[in-house]
C-alpha cells in the first residue's frame, strides 16, 4: 500500500521540520470571489425607518447640490432640457455679449410704478405720467418690439451658419426672451460678460 511520504528534496533526504527554508506558500491559493469579497468594505444598513430616512435625505440634498452646482456652471448634464444643446448655449451667449434695450423694460416698468406712489403734487403728478405716458412707454415698447425682432432674426440665421445640423425651431424666441430678462435674474446664469469675455471662475 502506498503511504503518505514525509516531505522531501528532490534527492529524496529528508528535510528537518525546523528546516527555516521555506517550500512554498504554505496555504492554498485562494478562489477568485473570497478574494474580491474580503476587499469589500461593509456597508452599514439603517438600523431604523428614522435612520434610513435620514441617509435618503443626506442623499438627496447632496444630489440636489451637486445639480445646483451643475446648473450655475452651465453643465449640459445637469441644465432643463428647455436649455440645451448646442443651439441654446450660442443664443445665451450672444444675448449675454451684449447690452440691449429690451433689458431695460423691467426696471423702466418698475420705476414708473414707484413714481406712481411718490407723493407728488397734484400738477406735478399728472405731469410726469402724462409725460410717460405719453412719450415714454410707447418708445419703450416700441425699442422692446423691435429689439425682440432683430434678436431672434439674428440668432435663426447665426445658429444656420454656425450650427448648419442644429435645428432652429424655437431658438429665436428663447433668445429675445432671454433678452428681455435682468441680466442678474437669467437662468442658466451668464456664462460671458458684456462684450464677449468669460465669466471669471469665482475662487
Amino acid at each position: 500500500m502506498l503511504r503518505r511520504r514525509s516531505q522531501t528534496t528532490v534527492d529524496d533526504t529528508p528535510v528537518p521540520a525546523d528546516d527555516p527554508k521555506p517550500q512554498g506558500k504554505g496555504r492554498p491559493t485562494p478562489k477568485r470571489r473570497d478574494a474580491e469579497g474580503s476587499r469589500r468594505q461593509p456597508v452599514s444598513a439603517p438600523k431604523d425607518r428614522k435612520e434610513a430616512y435620514r441617509q435618503m435625505r443626506a442623499k438627496q440634498a447632496a444630489q440636489r447640490d451637486r445639480a445646483r452646482q451643475g446648473m450655475l456652471a452651465g453643465d449640459e448634464r445637469y441644465l432643463p432640457a428647455r436649455d440645451k444643446g448646442p443651439a441654446r448655449k450660442l443664443a445665451r451667449d450672444w444675448v449675454d455679449a451684449r447690452r440691449l434695450p429690451s433689458q431695460y423694460f423691467l426696471p423702466f416698468s418698475l420705476l414708473i410704478l414707484l413714481a406712481t406712489w411718490v407723493p407728488w403734487p397734484i400738477e406735478i403728478r399728472a405731469a410726469v405720467l402724462n409725460i410717460v405716458i405719453a412719450v415714454g412707454w410707447p418708445i419703450m415698447m416700441i425699442g422692446v418690439l423691435l429689439t425682440s425682432v432683430y434678436v431672434a432674426w439674428r440668432i435663426k440665421r447665426l445658429v444656420a451658419e454656425k450650427l448648419p445640423n442644429e435645428s432652429t425651431r424655437g431658438v429665436g424666441f428663447y433668445a429675445a426672451m432671454r433678452a428681455l430678462q435682468i441680466r442678474k435674474l437669467r437662468f442658466p446664469p451668464p456664462q460671458v460678460l458684456p462684450g464677449g469675455k468669460p465669466v471669471p471662475a469665482k475662487k
